[in-house]
């Protein structure tokens, strides 16, 4: 099993797990798609090296059902803080399907959660779809205006 320590993501966010997970119960028995962003970890005042997933971004015009879900792909976030993906399984399968596989490529984490979407209903996997430790961790999230806030500074970066 390969860790992400090594790449410098180091976890997720709890509140931004709690999140995913109530909207996935939400979006039930649909589908459930986001992707995720991370923030470097000093900025959120942990005395680490690395990023930590922060949010989850709902692309518009994402169309669910039961076995999938479908994101237009003109739609996807162009940032390097975009890390990777997060969907659900609402049949609970917590293991990625073929269709998963060929959405994986880009990102560095894909999390996977099941019905009923509980604090233990939910997996993390590397690109090539191999499982991998995803660290919870609790920390204060940034303001979320600071998210739309940039500058030309931060366009010319990108």
């Amino acid at each position: 099993m390969r860790l992400f320590r090594s790449s410098g993501l180091i976890g997720i966010a709890e509140e931004t797990l709690e999140f995913a997970l109530e909207a996935a119960r939400e979006t039930h028995p649909n589908e459930y798609m986001g992707f995720l962003r991370a923030e470097d970890a000093r900025r959120l005042g942990l005395d680490r090296d690395g990023d930590v997933i922060t949010d989850v971004l709902v692309v518009p015009g994402t169309e669910s059902n039961p076995v999938s879900a479908t994101v237009d792909s003109n739609m996807m976030p162009n940032r390097r803080d975009a890390v990777g993906s997060i969907h659900s399984h609402p049949n609970g399968v917590l293991r990625p399907s073929t269709e998963d596989l060929n959405t994986f490529q880009s990102g560095k984490v894909h999390v996977i959660m099941g019905a009923p979407y509980g604090r233990r209903d939910w997996r993390a996997f590397d690109r090539e779809g191999e499982p991998t430790t995803l660290d919870v961790i609790d920390v204060e999230l940034p303001d979320p205006e600071e998210f739309f806030h940039f500058s030309q500074e931060d366009l010319d970066r990108e």
